[in-house]
């Protein structure tokens, strides 16, 4: 168990209407738009009783129509991952995991992950907060082993793709080099997904080039990541990889779920991480979820107050990290709200927005625009690196010698303080994820709190949190509009592809 110092908690008073012994305008609005008190406490009870349901539905084994899909095999998975690890050592799935990826980072200087959606969103979110900001950009030195890491498949964008192979054509020229040698991860839990399926057909031919057609190093470059059964698993068995090769997305896992699957535990082994850290943080997010009351209970807090207020028309959701390192949370964030409670005509609408940099883009709207919205920040208590400080200046026109015993870190907390105070004054809702640090096992416990509270709200308002019919009805119309799309011939292709 973490030390309470590297708990995340959620901290929401600043969103409850204070009493006022007489009338004034602003007590007014905190009326109409935040929570009363007595609100939350009558809805504790109810909550508690949600999270009794969640946690009798990972013991169904047949589960009835009605309440299929049912995926909640993600609640239990870090701990068994570990429990497996330690017991079976390499023979664990862990250890199989942990295997794949040492042998990528042996082999490899570039790693080319693909995938869309809960395929992707996990490792780019991984990648965004623990990776070095630049980390593409240093040096093999000072990366320590660890590959250049690109994100592709997840757009239909051909120009994109066309670039990274220009890119791997022109840097990556000697396979028997180990510095000029690419490798691929493909996550897809159905293996049907068009948009990963087509790019990696395309990046296999790229490899195939590259390596040869029929060396055997592609099986170690490729890492496939899939279910079961899946298209993509018959794919690579019929290009002869091993099935211990072949890396497993469980059954009763949802794709907005895999977070720590091999989806995202493989590509943050690769890049040189500690996935056993952040297996341990979200453990130890489930076990507060399960055993705490309400009052020191994350999880229930965070899906009890957002399903409050969603009730009460603030169906906009903002989460504001106050970290560009943790951008990409939010768009994992954003994927995981609307894919899960985004039905029958329910469920909040996300919007990812980076403190300070988006109060110059979307602060007027937050502050003075309709009241449709709740601000939950995330913010960052301890800092990575020295702060940059603004020091004396011998020209003071900008005025800020005034300023020269602090740094970024101050100005950044005036910031944080200044816009909930403004906020407070015009009774915006706004709330706090508070983070001690961002590390393995603060990003393991943020993920899994955040996919246990989207369950649990989506159990608060009647919907189920797993499948998604939505992204299923585009996803089978898309096939049919590619049918009915005429070939081109080859020497049209090669036209436009000139620009002809």
């Amino acid at each position: 168990m973490q030390l309470p110092d590297e708990n995340i908690e959620y901290q929401f008073s600043r969103l409850l209407a204070q009493p006022s012994e007489s009338w004034t305008p602003l007590a007014e609005l905190q009326h109409q738009h935040f929570l009363l008190p007595e609100q939350v406490d009558e809805a504790k009870q109810w909550v508690m009783s949600i999270r009794g349901q969640v946690v009798a539905e990972r013991e169904l084994q047949n589960p009835p129509p009605k309440m299929r899909p049912l995926q909640p095999g993600f609640i239990d998975l870090p701990q068994k991952m570990l429990d497996g690890y330690k017991r079976k050592q390499d023979a664990s799935e862990l250890g199989k995991l942990l295997r794949r990826a040492q042998q990528l980072r042996d082999t490899v200087d570039r790693v080319v992950i693909l995938g869309i959606g809960g395929s992707y969103l996990p490792s780019k979110a991984i990648f965004g907060a623990l990776c070095h900001t630049h980390h593409n950009e240093l040096p093999a030195n000072l990366r320590m082993g660890k590959p250049r890491i690109y994100f592709e498949g997840n757009d239909l964008e051909n120009d994109s793709l066309q670039d990274l192979f220009e890119l791997l054509e022109n840097t990556c020229v000697d396979p028997d080099i180990i510095g000029e040698r690419w490798g691929v991860v493909v996550a897809s839990k159905s293996g049907s997904t068009l948009e990963t399926a087509a790019a990696y057909r395309a990046v296999k031919v790229e490899a195939q080039k590259f390596y040869g057609p029929k060396n055997e190093i592609l099986k170690k470059v490729i890492v496939p990541i899939t279910g079961q059964n899946s298209k993509l698993r018959n794919l690579c068995k019929a290009d002869g990889f091993p099935d211990d090769d072949i890396l497993t997305v469980p059954d009763d896992v949802g794709g907005r779920f895999t977070a720590f699957t091999a989806v995202g535990l493989l590509p943050a082994a690769v890049m040189g991480l500690d996935v056993r850290a952040m297996l341990l943080g979200a453990a130890a997010m489930t076990r507060r979820f399960l055993e705490e009351p309400f009052d020191h209970n994350p999880v229930l807090q965070f899906a009890t107050v957002n399903h409050l207020m969603t009730e009460r028309g603030k169906t906009t959701r903002v989460l504001t990290t106050w970290s560009r390192k943790l951008e990409a949370v939010g768009w994992w964030y954003d994927h995981l709200l609307s894919g899960s409670l985004g039905k029958y005509g329910r469920g909040a609408t996300p919007i990812t927005t980076v403190g300070a940099r988006d109060l110059h883009s979307r602060g007027q709207q937050h502050h003075d625009g309709t009241r449709d919205k709740l601000i939950n920040n995330l913010v960052v208590k301890q800092i990575k690196h020295p702060p940059v400080m603004l020091g004396m200046s011998e020209r003071n026109e900008d005025d800020l010698n005034q300023f020269s015993r602090k740094g970024l870190p101050d100005i950044r907390e005036a910031a944080i303080k200044s816009t909930n105070e403004s906020y407070a004054d015009a009774a915006r809702p706004v709330a706090d994820i508070t983070l001690p640090m961002i590390s393995e096992h603060t990003i393991g416990q943020l993920l899994q709190m955040l996919m246990l509270a989207t369950v649990v709200e989506g159990r608060l308002n009647g919907t189920n949190p797993y499948g998604q019919p939505g992204v299923d009805a585009y996803k089978n119309n898309m096939i049919r509009a590619l049918k009915a799309v005429p070939n081109l011939p080859k020497g049209e292709v090669r036209d436009q592809a000139k620009g002809v």
